[in-house]
């Protein structure tokens, strides 16, 4: 195994994961929202999606995807259509926290779907794996992956603190719905990017 991979490999994780994202801003949102331990079961199905799809990339989906042009248009608008979900549930929140235990904040399965309908995520496989491994090399992509999980993991739960920060300490509901419409309103224009792919 090269371990002079291990590096750059490691630093493209780290940039790939801690960018601002659609994932990323739900972790945020979620931090603002919800205790943090909530947020974190989010970012844990986040990670393990993200690295099925990184592996599944790796083997060979996305040549397949390049070979049948339609499951990746469905990919696409599935994606623009949950995102755009998402904005809108934020973009209505009123500021208020949730004192009822009925109020839930995304959990696991949520995001390990996003990461399957994000394209930043699509695009950190695809690209990461291009530049760093061979085709088709179980042991570098492996590797790769292995690598991916603790840093993406702490990636994402740098945003949850992020958001669990500004709930500590921005506490009228007015602040709240200003900063979820300017998150609901980057997710939307993250499916300009899905749109003009």
């Amino acid at each position: 195994m090269n371990l002079s991979l291990i590096l750059p490999m490691s630093a493209f994780a780290l940039a790939a994961s801690i960018s601002p994202g659609p994932v990323n801003l739900v972790c945020l949102s979620s931090g603002t929202r919800y205790p943090a331990s909530q947020g974190l079961v989010f970012v844990t199905g986040a990670t393990l999606g993200f690295v099925a799809l990184f592996m599944a990339v790796g083997l060979g989906l996305y040549s397949l995807l390049i070979m049948l042009p339609i499951v990746e248009v469905l990919l696409r608008w599935g994606g623009i259509a949950f995102l755009l979900y998402l904005s809108v549930k934020l973009a209505m929140d009123s500021g208020h926290l949730p004192e009822n235990r009925s109020d839930k904040a995304p959990g696991f399965g949520t995001g390990a779907l996003m990461q399957w309908l994000n394209p930043k995520a699509w695009l950190a496989s695809a690209s990461g794996i291009g530049a760093y491994t061979s085709a088709n090399d179980l042991q570098h992509i492996t590797l790769f992956a292995l690598l991916y999980l603790p840093i993406c993991w702490l990636s994402l739960a740098c945003w949850v603190y992020a958001g669990a920060f500004l709930r500590r300490h921005v506490q009228q509901p007015a602040v709240l719905v200003t900063v979820n419409r300017t998150l609901a309103l980057l997710l939307a224009l993250s499916c300009l990017y899905l749109i003009s792919g």
